[in-house]
């Protein structure tokens, strides 16, 4: 009995050895964890109370030419933000006569261009004048994320065609200025 109780307790010995050098050693360390963050911008929200440059009534009653006084109070675009380099770009169209869509004739007109300006995103305004051959200035780079508020300001306004042009009578002249935030690539 001795002799099978030995070889019992050498065979469950060397059975454990050779186990123990099968087995790995356990390791502790950081377990990975990934995300991503989409870039991402948005344009705000208008704080200024209505959405609309309301401008009133755009030629002098007494020379039926286009007022030299016009005045817009700024628009305040509120919480604008992106989470990257980005590109902030303004344009417009011209304030037009609506309901007198024919042609002018000789010595009035139906256009009323302006310059729009949106700034506090950029060190440099981006600017877009409507009428002008080309905007360069309408484009703007921000290289870095930014949070903060952008004024949306319209003036230079002028007589499509020349000053000494009057306009048209209409009850409605329209334009509009659009302000853009896109991710820079």
């Amino acid at each position: 009995m001795r002799l099978f109780s030995s070889s019992l307790a050498a065979l469950l010995i060397a059975g454990s050895g050779s186990a123990a050098l099968g087995q790995t050693t356990a390791q502790r360390g950081p377990v990975p964890i990934s995300g991503n963050v989409p870039a991402l911008c948005t344009s705000g929200t208008n704080s200024s109370g209505s959405g609309n440059f309301d401008l009133g009534v755009l030629t002098n009653t007494g020379t039926g030419l286009l007022r030299n006084d016009l005045v817009a109070p700024p628009k305040i675009l509120t919480g604008a933000f992106c989470s990257a380099r980005s590109n902030i770009t303004v344009s417009a169209t011209p304030l037009l006569s609506v309901n007198n869509t024919a042609s002018p004739g000789n010595g009035f007109s139906r256009t009323v261009n302006f310059t729009a300006t949106a700034t506090g995103w950029t060190t440099t305004a981006a600017t877009f004048t409507t009428g002008a051959a080309s905007n360069p200035a309408a484009t703007q780079l921000r290289p870095t994320p930014f949070l903060g508020d952008i004024t949306v300001s319209i003036n230079g306004f002028s007589t499509g065609g020349g000053n000494g042009l009057r306009l048209v009578a209409d009850p409605a002249y329209l334009g509009s200025v659009t302000v853009t935030l896109a991710v820079a690539s």
